[in-house]
């Protein structure tokens, strides 16, 4: 066996699923015990945090139920989320698991993306947006495939690059009112290149929709936001036109929006610092990304 990898990963919600998910996909039985533990904990702890469960125990008496310091299960740990009244949820702190014959050390991190820029890990699980909120240049020709990323990360900035994504594919969509589209118009990147007026976006994705339609095609828009507590399609509705997160585009719908093109994925990646990468994790890498169909990884 080698030494042990240690790996980020985010604390909840999907990316980390679609990093277990990966890791149960090539690290056998192991893998697929711990991805399914902790997500089945993790969702049940969403559900109390939304007041959707009512559990009997105190938060501290789960959380010791649940950890495992002395074992080879999950450990959780505590944060305040951000909801009203800011209750205690129980997130992901750590977990080993044997891929391969490699000992990997899982662990949590608020923002894996920014644990690898700081040279914490050489190998990391994380949002392919953070990576287009923070350090893909903004250019005026747009960005439309994950592929296309590293090309657009300046190395004199960062060290980390996307090795793949995982496929847990949310999108970027174009969203309107049908009277915002001339007769006969597609609601595509052209449009918004000849469009001028509002386009709502969350507040958040500012830097990614400018990354991802390119500037040129931004001349004469002006962004505006959803008012606090009004949900982003409704805020779109109300603009006419917009950007937002779609699975199946049934909430768009719901209020009267036409889905145009799919600018983006919103996807889960892979993300390598390689300034310290070794052989041990070059290895793990080359494991994850085996049989996923968007792997990038740079020369």
């Amino acid at each position: 066996m080698t030494g042990t990898v240690a790996v980020a990963v985010p604390r909840k919600g999907r990316p980390l699923e679609a990093a277990l998910e990966r890791l149960a996909a090539v690290g056998g039985s192991d893998g697929a015990a711990l991805a399914d533990d902790v997500s089945s904990t993790l969702r049940y702890e969403k559900a109390v945090t939304k007041g959707r469960q009512s559990p009997d125990d105190r938060v501290y008496d789960r959380l010791a139920d649940y950890s495992e310091p002395h074992g080879d299960g999950a450990e959780y740990t505590l944060v305040r989320d951000d909801r009203e009244a800011h209750p205690r949820r129980v997130v992901f702190d750590s977990a080993r698991v044997t891929v391969d014959g490699t000992e990997v050390l899982l662990v949590g991190r608020e923002e894996p993306f920014r644990a690898l820029r700081t040279h914490e890990f050489a190998l990391g699980f994380d949002s392919a947006d953070l990576v287009l909120e923070e350090v893909v240049g903004l250019r005026p020709e747009g960005l439309s495939e994950l592929g296309d990323v590293n090309a657009r990360i300046d190395p004199r900035d960062t060290d980390v690059r996307v090795a793949t994504g995982l496929g847990d594919t949310v999108r970027h969509t174009l969203m309107a009112r049908p009277e915002t589209l001339p007769p006969g118009a597609d609601l595509d990147r052209s449009f918004v290149a000849d469009y001028e007026g509002r386009l709502c976006i969350s507040p958040r994705y500012e830097r990614l929709v400018e990354a991802v339609l390119g500037t040129d095609a931004l001349d004469g828009v002006e962004f505006v936001y959803p008012e606090p507590g009004v949900e982003e399609e409704a805020a779109i509705a109300d603009t006419g036109l917009g950007v937002y997160l779609t699975v199946t585009g049934g909430t768009a719908r719901e209020h009267g929006l036409v889905l145009g093109t799919d600018l983006f994925p919103s996807e889960t990646v892979l993300l390598e610092n390689e300034a310290e990468s070794t052989a041990a994790t070059d290895d793990l890498e080359a494991l994850l990304g085996r049989g996923v169909e968007t792997a990038i990884r740079a020369d």
